[in-house]
């Protein structure tokens, strides 16, 4: 089976595409100086632009992980932008979890899974 690998480093591919599903690497936001809801916005609109490259796009969505800083003070705000970003009807399988992220900076981290369209 082949396995197709974009935007790939020595550590990690932000794109793996496998048997008709494509894995986006953990996205977060480039400014660490946002709120929450600036940071998942942010963070959303990167995962838009790789699941474009990879060929599909968030009504494809199969599974999203989402790793916030302090889910006591960011799950309600990332919940705000998340409700208005995902399509009406294709809201995805979800796991939403506090995590201590790589930087301090990071509020949000979202890790997703999508179909390539048939």
């Amino acid at each position: 089976m082949n396995v197709e690998r974009l935007q790939t480093d020595t550590r990690m591919s932000a794109i793996v595409k496998h048997n008709g599903t494509v894995y986006l690497s953990g996205e977060v936001a480039n400014d660490l100086e946002g709120s929450a809801e600036q940071q998942t916005r942010e963070t959303l609109d990167n995962i838009e632009r790789l699941l474009d490259q990879a060929g599909t796009d968030k009504t494809h969505i199969l599974s999203a992980t989402i790793y916030l800083k302090d889910i006591a003070t960011d799950f309600e705000a990332m919940n705000r932008v998340w409700d208005q970003w995902v399509p009406q009807g294709a809201a995805p399988a979800r796991a939403t979890v506090e995590a201590k992220l790589f930087d301090p900076g990071f509020r949000v981290e979202i890790s997703i899974i999508a179909a390539l369209p048939a």
